[in-house]
């Protein structure tokens, strides 16, 4: 399951990119609006109503009571890990996973540990039995794209990004073209599954287009 859950969050983000005006403000248009709450549009905000949907619709999808995970209540810099046993049952370890003093100690532990013999062969397995990891080559990771184009509103410049998709082997699955102000248009395109290096072939040829007025945005679909 994926999509945009809250609309509030959604025309916020939105008017801050489209018009150029601050989250505060942005907010305010909302509110007026009848988008978020004029009192209190917390629930909106902190992700709750999304996390609410999400839980929903992960419900109807299973067939399952998804229950509030304790992990997800873990904010800031703190890490926390769950482990499950028998017949401990389940344990939770938490604490902060970054600054000079949690870094330190973590260092510190660790060598003196193995200073002391404790620890023979830190990852598991001493060195020569370890296999060497084969490096993933970023260029051929492949899945739906998301493009958003800024351009000026006039005839063919519609077809130079379609064509221009077309020679990097890029698919149209769907494609919104939404007029703005001052002869501007905002052009959204999913594509079918296509490789990292044909999406990445295809923003460098696109972002010379003197009739695209802002790099190009590409967000990378499940």
């Amino acid at each position: 399951i994926y999509g945009i859950l809250n609309g509030t969050c959604n025309y916020i983000l939105s008017s801050m990119e489209n018009d150029n005006v601050s989250f505060k403000n942005s907010l305010k248009r909302a509110q007026i609006l009848g988008y978020a709450e004029p009192k209190n549009p917390k629930l909106d905000l902190n992700g709750y109503d999304a996390f609410a949907k999400i839980r929903i619709l992960s419900a109807l999808s299973f067939n399952n009571k998804i229950s509030k995970k304790y992990i997800g209540n873990v904010n800031g810099v703190m890490n926390a890990v769950i482990t499950e046993g028998s017949p401990v049952g389940e344990s939770i370890f938490q604490g902060e996973g970054a600054g000079p003093g949690p870094t330190s100690s973590a260092l510190m532990s660790d060598f003196l540990s193995i200073l002391r013999g404790n620890i023979k062969f830190p990852f598991g397995l001493p060195s020569h039995k370890r296999k060497n990891v084969n490096v993933y080559n970023f260029n051929n990771y492949v899945n739906y794209l998301y493009f958003r184009f800024e351009v000026r509103d006039k005839p063919g410049v519609l077809s130079q990004i379609t064509n221009s998709l077309a020679k990097n082997k890029i698919s149209v699955q769907r494609l919104i073209q939404i007029p703005n102000k001052n002869n501007t248009a905002s052009i959204i395109i999913i594509s079918h599954k296509s490789t990292e290096a044909n999406a990445q072939s295809c923003i460098t040829n696109l972002s010379k287009n003197k009739n695209i007025l802002k790099i190009p945005t590409i967000i990378r679909l499940l």
